[in-house]
């Protein structure tokens, strides 16, 4: 299956109030707004919000939980300066670096989304030796 985009979705109960998070604290800019869908993005980046109660939506399927939201960024320690030792947001978990390769903080979004912001930094020999040839740099 040849792929031409792939983004989360995100569902919630307040659509408005999430996408004003996102674009507030993250730098995210909304590029179609309805009051059950708004779209938004970061440079090549996409992210979008949906009303969770939208008749698309499988009642199976309301709401979705434990959901982990990865945002690589080229410095983690001014996006937690910026956003919470300076900033109006409290981290989950501090800033730290994990023997597996990233320095990150943990912050809990609307809906419950945790949302992990993340530097890539070099791992320990023991992870290292757990990566495949062909896993991206």
């Amino acid at each position: 299956m040849p792929l031409t985009s792939a983004y989360p979705v995100l569902m919630t109960q307040d659509v408005p109030a999430t996408a004003a998070f996102y674009s507030t604290h993250l730098g995210f800019e909304p590029t179609f707004e309805a009051d059950w869908y708004v779209s938004l993005t970061q440079d090549r980046w996409e992210l979008a919000i949906l009303d969770a109660a939208h008749p698309s939506i499988p009642v199976s399927g309301r709401p979705a939980a434990g959901l982990l939201l990865n945002l690589e960024v080229d410095d983690v320690d001014a996006e937690y300066d910026r956003l919470v030792t300076h900033g109006p947001l409290e981290a989950l978990v501090s800033l730290r670096s994990e023997d597996f390769g990233q320095r990150h903080f943990i912050l809990a979004g609307p809906d419950d989304v945790l949302i992990d912001v993340i530097t890539p930094i070099a791992p320990t020999k023991e992870f290292a030796a757990q990566f495949t040839a062909t896993a991206p740099d």
